[in-house]
């Protein structure tokens, strides 16, 4: 009799259909429904802004006369400087990004989510200042700013999404969460035109241009951080991690306030409870899983996902989902999308467009297209599926990348004589970047967050982040070795390993597309594992009492419409006599 009526899949559908039936169902209205909500967490992704615009802002600061100055050994112009050094001072902020998402699920966990954003922010603006010694102190304060400021980001990066996901009901918590993408898009594309902005000031050549030129764009990023740190003082903590650290009747205040409803109206205690569920199931997960880690110490928190982490490669079903998380993201950073994004000025410079400020302005147009490009996947990917999406953009990206390389090997010596093949090659990068913008830019980051069990999915997404991170490292660090040392061949590597990243989805990568957690362990050959995870959070549920609260509302409902039923035959009976 427990079967469909009353398991796990009747609460998730009942709690579903109860909250469509109070609030409505998701879409455009249900944000102006939530509008309160809607607000939080486009002000909270100002962090994902951050996170973008320093991603781009420093491809236009490395290709700035002024700022070459400065740099001595590290000098980014220099044809006949060593390339290392220059790909260390753009890849040494995903160093410190890669440290800052792992220390991420600590701070989040032991300070609040709302809390970790603010020293993330204290973390990124102390980067930030660093940075702005460097008229004086030279290269060595870029490093140690751009790690500081990484540590900062990598930590904005994963904390954002989180909170944002937990003060939102439901019905919006996938728009809200991609905001963060958008947002990340935005600050790459406003990045590129400030640079572009900033380069005229006090001229274009070494000798006039002035170190505002680049300090200015370096320093913007301490506005927007400031005012993420003084507004999430005022906003709300994570209800979510209010019930997991025994915050209960505070939790529900906060829930009362960004719903606009009474603390006791039934959508603010069907959320309430739902919390509450989520959270007991974390907690006996981890007292089944790591006993000794069960209390709720910042000395566990700490251990606790290195730990969970190592687990994941103790089985081979679970094992399974972990090469798809970080081949999948290692893929992504070697398409070569951040070696443009790093070092377009470079590039373009390298295809033919031999003055600073055209290179400056075509790598204006990357954002904008990238940005662009980005918004309908957010609209479809639901309907279209993950593995065509992601095919099709690494088809496309692939081929960008040998058609530039068949261009640069025909035209490196002569682009005076064929600026059209210049600007052919400048196309072909815009165009490659669209691939990415709709295709693995989105969904490389959807298929790392829902492979996971319920019970593994933190620690999961944390695995795939730090691959992430990493594979950006070493791409920011090798690119200007390449660029100099293979020149077009630099393409074709990139162009080869996102072709066989089409291959790796094609053949790989199951389709994820409206799965259930056990169609995705039939997939991975985990059969039993979310069942278990049902199993534990059923009992969960009909504890704590959200299993007979969601029954008695379907009883209710149920007996509402055979009223209604039996009032409509009467009258049909009546008018026929």
């Amino acid at each position: 009799m427990g079967g469909a009526s009353t398991g796990a899949g009747f609460i998730y559908d009942a709690a579903l259909n109860r909250r469509q039936a109070l609030m409505g169902k998701s879409g455009p209205g249900a944000l102006v429904e939530n509008f309160r909500v809607f607000s939080i967490a486009a002000f909270a992704c100002i962090g994902g802004v951050l996170y973008g615009y320093n991603q781009g802002m420093f491809s236009g600061v490395l290709a700035m006369p002024s700022f070459q100055k400065h740099m001595g050994d590290y000098d980014p112009l220099d044809p006949n400087a060593d390339q290392t050094k220059k790909g260390w001072l753009t890849s040494i902020l995903e160093l410190g990004a890669w440290i800052g998402t792992l220390l991420s699920g600590f701070l989040a966990e032991t300070l609040s989510r709302k809390y970790g954003v603010l020293v993330a922010c204290a973390v990124f603006m102390l980067g930030v200042i660093v940075q702005a010694t460097s008229v004086t102190a030279g290269h060595d304060a870029i490093l140690a700013g751009r790690f500081i400021t990484g540590m900062g980001v990598g930590s904005l990066a994963m904390i954002i999404p989180i909170y944002n996901s937990e003060v939102a009901p439901p019905e919006v918590r996938g728009a809200l969460v991609a905001t963060q993408q958008l947002a990340i898009c935005f600050g790459i594309m406003i990045s590129f035109w400030i640079d572009y902005g900033t380069n005229f000031i006090g001229g274009t050549s070494i000798d006039t241009q002035t170190d505002a030129s680049w300090l200015t764009p370096i320093c913007l990023q301490l506005a927007p951080a400031m005012i993420l740190f003084i507004g999430m003082i005022f906003m709300p903590f994570s209800p979510r991690w209010l019930v997991h650290h025994g915050r209960e009747e505070e939790a529900r205040k906060v829930l009362s306030s960004l719903r606009g409803l009474s603390a006791d109206h039934e959508l603010v205690e069907l959320e309430f409870l739902e919390i509450k569920a989520q959270s007991l199931f974390e907690k006996r997960t981890i007292a089944e899983m790591f006993p000794e880690l069960r209390e709720q110490t910042a000395w566990n928190t700490f251990k606790l996902q290195f730990v969970a982490i190592k687990r994941l490669f103790q089985s081979r079903a679970m094992f399974k989902r972990v090469i798809v998380a970080s081949v999948t993201m290692f893929f992504q950073q070697w398409t070569g999308i951040n070696a443009v994004l790093y070092y377009a000025p470079t590039i373009f410079k390298q295809l033919g467009l031999s003055d600073n400020t055209t290179s400056l302005l075509a790598t204006g147009v990357v954002g904008i297209v990238m940005f662009l490009a980005t918004i309908p996947s957010v609209l479809w990917i639901d309907r279209v599926g993950r593995k065509p999406v992601l095919t099709v953009g690494a088809i496309g990206m692939a081929t960008c990348h040998i058609i530039i390389a068949v261009i640069v090997g025909k035209n490196i010596d002569s682009w005076d004589e064929h600026p059209a093949a210049g600007w052919a090659a400048v196309c072909m990068v815009w165009l490659f970047v669209i691939h990415f913008g709709y295709s693995w830019g989105p969904c490389a980051w959807i298929i790392v967050a829902e492979i996971w069990p319920l019970s593994t999915r933190p620690y999961g997404v944390a695995l795939g982040a730090s691959s992430n991170w990493m594979n950006n490292f070493i791409v920011g660090q090798v690119t200007p070795d390449m660029l100099k040392s293979i020149t077009y061949g630099t393409y074709i590597l990139f162009g080869l390993l996102t072709y066989l990243g089409a291959a790796f989805v094609w053949f790989f990568v199951p389709e994820t597309k409206r799965l259930t957690l056990e169609e995705m362990d039939v997939i991975f050959g985990s059969e039993g594992t979310a069942q278990a995870d049902f199993e534990r959070m059923e009992e969960i549920n009909a504890e704590i009492g959200l299993k007979q609260l969601l029954q008695s509302e379907s009883r209710g409902e149920q007996a509402a419409v055979v009223s209604e039923k039996e009032r409509n035959g009467n009258g049909e009976h009546s008018e026929g006599a």
